[in-house]
């Protein structure tokens, strides 16, 4: 058997796979059109003009549903290691709940382009980054909750680590931005897709788009410390039935049937 079969643990492979499959499609193709600069643009830039706006939007929309899953796996392999530990049952539903806005935000990224609707564009982004980052924070303290009964401490240093490398990145995506648009640089920069090295403010532009970039990265390394977790789960969905047919008659009792959802039992 091998290892993306064990389990659950194709999921957080695919949602890494997939969204850096949309991220990488949709550059090479701006580039080749020359919508975009070749150098570090921003991962919305690529997405912003047609074709490559219709490819970005369908698959960052299917990497939203995979994320949702991913995060509802997880969450419920917390709730089954951890039934009764209270702190760890209310960050797991904190996580849960941070996950499904970041997957929210992801998606209102994917389909409002920042030149069209810019307020709508950067709320997904605060909703997917933002929410992303909380998200993972609350996971690395579970790890720490969890180790050394649950799993052990390599796991939280890895994870830790991570939730660092996001956070220094955000921290410099935001601070660079923040002087980028006080409007010591131009006006509507929200518009403009190509940078030279002569314009003013293109250092900083620089550093915000490598920031975010490396943003994205410290994410799909953090879903990757999933797979492992995930080959030890499978999830399963049971049908009751409450009658022989589907009138409205007295119900009358009916075996339940139980069906392996996504995965073989471990």
């Amino acid at each position: 058997m091998w290892w993306f079969q064990q389990g659950l643990s194709f999921l957080p492979s695919a949602l890494v796979i997939w969204t850096s499959a949309a991220f990488i499609f949709s550059y090479i193709t701006a580039v080749t059109l020359h919508h975009v600069d070749p150098a570090l643009p921003y991962i919305s830039d690529t997405g912003t003009v047609a074709p490559e706006k219709c490819l970005f939007g369908a698959m960052l929309n299917i990497a939203a549903v995979l994320c949702i899953a991913t995060i509802y796996v997880r969450y419920k392999q917390v709730h089954a290691l951890s039934p009764e530990e209270n702190v760890i049952i209310k960050l797991n539903k904190a996580g849960l709940v941070l996950g499904i806005l970041s997957c929210l935000g992801l998606s209102i990224v994917a389909n409002f382009q920042k030149t069209t609707l810019f307020a709508a564009h950067v709320s997904g982004a605060v909703l997917t980054f933002g929410m992303g980052s909380l998200y993972m924070f609350v996971q690395t303290i579970l790890s720490y909750q969890m180790q050394p009964k649950i799993h052990g401490k390599q796991v939280f240093w890895i994870r830790l680590l991570l939730v660092i490398w996001c956070g220094v990145s955000a921290f410099s995506m935001l601070t660079f931005s923040s002087v980028l648009h006080s409007g010591n640089f131009g006006t509507d920069l929200e518009q403009k897709l190509h940078w030279n090295p002569e314009d003013k403010g293109y250092v900083l532009h620089m550093i915000t788009t490598a920031a975010e970039w490396s943003m994205s990265f410290s994410f799909f390394g953090f879903f990757l410390t999933y797979i492992r977790d995930f080959q030890k789960i499978s999830l399963q969905v049971e049908a009751n039935l409450h009658g022989l047919t589907l009138y409205d008659t007295a119900p009358c009792p009916i075996n339940n049937e139980r069906t392996r959802l996504l995965s073989r039992d471990i």
